[in-house]
């Protein structure tokens, strides 16, 4: 015989569990649902900035800080030590050249200064005396071999006589040979006399041409002190003007200190610092703008230094055709550095949304306003008002170029 079975039912604590079971799968496909879709932030449009993609002519350049200076400068050190003693002009001041500056006062120098003056005076005198000298032994040689000729001429006429005589048989042998020895050792003597007159003048002239010498040695050293001891008063090298003048009366100054600086002020160049980065772009020639008091300048390169320091080099720009009137040494100066030709390109403003992308992304306005979503994008070169726009957008499109900073992950703007 069959026994019926009863239908269980559930109890009420197993349908309250299914139901938390229900509930929690609910949250999870909520949650599934909402991070797999693009998540939305109301923003307000006052609160952002929108440009539009254009074509434009586009240039590649870097923003720069440069300094004005003096096109000329010459710096002023002590060519001696010594203490400030006078003071005839003042910092600022306009100079000719040679006009003077500051008088140092060396008593060491200027007593070195006498001594050597003593010493040529000295030297001449003794030359004076060694010249007379010398001129007197020249007067007695000449006078001796005056004495030596006229005895030459007389044993030379005795002889010629009593040749004749002893020939004719009027005077003896004897008297004929005295006369004839006579006139042989006047000869020899003559020969000695005309030597010792020959080296005597060589001699005179040697001794002569080396106290010159000696002397010319002794002036040059003194003018050369002389000129040390000038060298006290500093002049001006050229026209200029005075700046960083770094001296006051009774102050020490070693021999080499830099006591300041005269600038030509007849021109200017720029001095500007440019980060290593670019060191391998920049090259004489280049140009740079800058615009002062609503009107653009021209700026070239003249000169590349290649040394870095602190990661950073430095170039001397000079102007091309106007310089700004007033413009002042220690101005300073906002500069764009051309890297490249002008070119067409599609252009982005540069903003900041850069820092958040690295340009490879940016959230472009739909066509209706009202929403800003992601696209993908490729950036180039950059000035210092444009990105240069690869890939990724068209002319016309309007990009959100303001930070990104607030907007997190945000997949899609909700523009109010």
């Amino acid at each position: 015989m069959d026994v019926p079975i009863q239908k269980k039912k559930f109890s009420n604590q197993k349908l309250g569990l299914a139901l938390g079971v229900l509930a929690i799968v609910a949250l999870i496909v909520y949650v599934i649902f909402q991070t797999s879709g693009g998540s939305k932030l109301n923003v307000e449009k006052e609160r952002i900035s929108i440009n539009t993609v254009s074509k434009g002519v586009f240039q590649e350049n870097i923003p720069v800080n440069g300094i004005v200076l003096p096109v000329t400068t010459i710096y002023l050190d002590a060519l001696e030590g010594g203490r400030v003693e006078e003071k005839f002009v003042e910092d600022g001041a306009m100079l000719k050249k040679g006009e003077p500056i500051l008088r140092l006062s060396n008593t060491d120098l200027e007593l070195s200064l006498i001594n050597q003056e003593t010493s040529v005076y000295n030297l001449l005198t003794q030359m004076q005396i060694s010249q007379n000298a010398a001129r007197q032994n020249t007067i007695n040689r000449q006078n001796q071999f005056t004495d030596v000729e006229n005895n030459l001429i007389e044993a030379e006429r005795v002889y010629n006589l009593n040749k004749r005589l002893y020939e004719k048989g009027a005077i003896g042998r004897m008297d004929y040979e005295s006369s004839q020895n006579n006139f042989d050792y006047q000869k020899e003597r003559m020969k000695l006399a005309k030597q010792v007159l020959s080296e005597d003048t060589l001699s005179s002239k040697l001794e002569v041409s080396q106290a010159k010498n000696s002397y010319a040695r002794t002036q040059s050293a003194l003018e050369l002190m002389r000129k040390k001891v000038g060298d006290l008063v500093v002049r001006a090298p050229i026209d200029g003007q005075l700046t960083s003048l770094d001296a006051e009366i009774g102050q020490s100054i070693n021999k080499g200190t830099r006591l300041g600086q005269v600038d030509v002020i007849t021109g200017y160049k720029v001095r500007v610092d440019i980060d290593e980065h670019y060191i391998s772009r920049i090259y004489n020639g280049q140009t740079g703008t800058f615009v002062l008091n609503n009107k653009t300048y021209t700026l070239e390169i003249k000169k590349v230094f290649t040394q870095v320091t602190n990661g950073r080099f430095q170039v001397d720009m000079k102007f091309q055709g106007d310089v700004p009137e007033g413009i002042r040494r220690g101005q300073n100066l906002q500069i764009r550095v051309a890297l490249s030709a002008e070119k067409e390109a599609l252009l982005v403003s540069k903003g900041g949304f850069f820092q958040k992308t690295g340009g490879n992304w940016v959230f472009k306005v739909s066509e209706d306003g009202n929403t800003a979503y992601k696209v993908n994008i490729r950036l180039g070169s950059q000035n210092t008002e444009y990105y240069e726009v690869l890939e990724g957008l068209n002319p016309g499109d309007k990009v959100v170029t303001s930070s990104y900073d607030s907007f997190g992950d945000t997949e899609e703007l909700i523009l109010k």
